[in-house]
């Protein structure tokens, strides 16, 4: 490939943009009018403008890229996460353009683009899957029958769906046919697919997820796990690697259940197998997300490996040099969302200008951003400023050099979600490793961060006050008394 095309914006298309450059690749970048002097498009070396500002007048012109692709002779795509990064369907036109796809192939991507679709082809291999029903089920009484079978509570899922959308628990035999409708009608608002199905409820889950390299010759390897219970909304704010629960034995099991996973779908390029963990630690496979994840930035740290890097290596033909023995764990990483929220009003998106905006810096920390001071986060994306990133050569280490990150990253203008990262890694379950998604429903309240926020205030407050007297006691003001040269011109 002599030149790919980055069909994302913010922060992923700026790091995989620097991975192009570091292997000696030309690069296109595309952007909206509402991200015209963004960094990513400054940083490319060409850059063509998709249109307006709403994403489905820009980054989701599919179309519109393909055709600046031919038009500038771009012989590869990287699509990043989101936007058209596992759209089946634009992976077959850009397969059809003859142009690459940087990213696994649209059949592998279709059949794990539906979750129902995705358990029938990974059964055969005896993996692990939370008890239910893996087809769609619309009629109550079924539904009655296998949510009796299994026990109550149960877990409504919509098969297309993705962060938390479709999604419904029921506690009771009473409740099921009301959530069964809400689940089926918010299905099909969201993804156009009304197709639900039912498993028990795992009332205490850790969501631990394993990374995947797999090549176009069959060779399939496993880059450990990730820990990502630590949500909002059902959404990811909070990452790490080695997961604090995982022993090298249980690491050993699900990394060889996720590459079973990937073989099981002919799998190519990079991909995160998610599974359910319980907890007696049992775990169950969830989904598999084909494409790059927000939180590839951990797995990068410990195993060393430019994770695009090796993507892009395999789109173009390449084997994968590594081998599963080859593969060490170095140290422990953890990542924070720093998301434009107001962590004090139900994490709201907090639009405005970054009226300052400087980041931390020292050995072991990586910041990946898409923005510079001055500039304002649109009101038309997800309202991610930044990813901050650190390496310690232990879990304790590595959580106090974040906290001490989040201290120095200094951003004014908009809310962000600085203050709620500070609240998680100084609590006492996540510090001794004992929590599950339900962190936030169980530990945090605004109230409770406002308390932290004021109790810190406090401490800062008597700490500059102490300061401030010891310096008295080093620096004495001269007593006012008269002086033997005084008294001489007195005379």
């Amino acid at each position: 490939m002599q030149k790919i095309l980055v069909a994302n914006r913010g922060e992923i298309a700026l790091r995989i943009l620097r991975t192009i450059k570091k292997m000696g690749i030309r690069s296109v970048a595309v952007y909206s009018e509402a991200d015209r002097n963004a960094p990513h498009v400054l940083f490319a070396d060409e850059a063509v403008c998709l249109g307006a500002a709403p994403s489905n007048q820009s980054y989701l012109d599919g179309d519109k890229i393909i055709a600046f692709c031919k038009e500038l002779s771009v012989d590869g795509i990287h699509p990043g996460y989101g936007f058209l990064s596992e759209n089946a369907d634009f992976a077959q036109k850009v397969e059809d353009a003859g142009i690459n796809f940087i990213g696994p192939g649209p059949d592998a991507m279709r059949i794990m683009g539906s979750k129902l679709a995705a358990k029938e082809c990974v059964k055969k291999y005896d993996i692990p899957m939370v008890p239910g029903i893996d087809k769609a089920i619309e009629d109550i009484n079924i539904a009655k029958k296998i949510a009796t079978e299994i026990g109550y509570p149960v877990l409504l899922k919509a098969s297309a769906g993705g962060g938390g959308k479709g999604m419904r628990i029921v506690n009771s035999e009473a409740d099921l046919e009301e959530q069964m409708q809400r689940a089926i009608s918010e299905a099909k608002s969201a993804f156009g697919d009304g197709s639900v199905f039912l498993e028990k409820y795992v009332s205490s889950p850790r969501h631990i997820e394993v990374q995947v390299l797999a090549d176009k010759y069959g060779h399939v390897i496993h880059c450990f796990e990730r820990e990502c219970s630590i949500q909002r909304r059902h959404q990811k704010v909070v990452e790490e690697t080695p997961s604090a629960i995982i022993t090298p034995e249980l690491r050993k099991q699900i990394g060889e259940a996720a590459v079973m996973v990937a073989k099981a779908c002919n799998y190519v390029s990079t991909g995160t197998v998610e599974f359910l963990m319980d907890e007696q630690l049992n775990f169950y496979f969830l989904e598999m997300n084909t494409r790059l994840q927000v939180e590839h930035p951990v797995t990068e740290m410990i195993t060393g490996l430019d994770l695009v890097e090796e993507q892009i290596k395999i789109a173009r033909g390449e084997k994968l040099t590594i081998r599963q023995e080859d593969l060490k764990m170095n140290g422990h990483a953890i990542e924070l969302r720093v998301y434009a929220e107001d962590p004090l009003n139900n994490f709201l998106p907090s639009i405005g200008t970054l009226e300052t905006y400087k980041k931390p810096t020292g050995t072991g920390i990586r910041i990946d951003d898409g923005y510079e001071e001055g500039m304002t986060i649109p009101i038309y994306y997800d309202p991610l400023i930044a990813k901050l990133i650190v390496h310690g050569k232990t879990r304790n280490e590595a959580i106090e050099m974040m906290l001490k990150a989040i201290k120095n990253f200094k951003i004014e203008g908009v809310e962000t979600t600085l203050p709620f990262g500070s609240f998680v890694f100084e609590h006492d379950a996540f510090f001794t490793g004992n929590f599950d998604t339900h962190f936030v429903n169980n530990y945090y309240t605004p109230g409770k961060l406002k308390e932290k926020q004021n109790a810190n205030a406090e401490i800062a407050a008597i700490v500059a006050l102490k300061y401030w007297m010891d310096k008295q006691k080093i620096v004495k003001p001269v007593e006012n008394k008269s002086t033997s040269w005084k008294r001489r011109l007195a005379k």
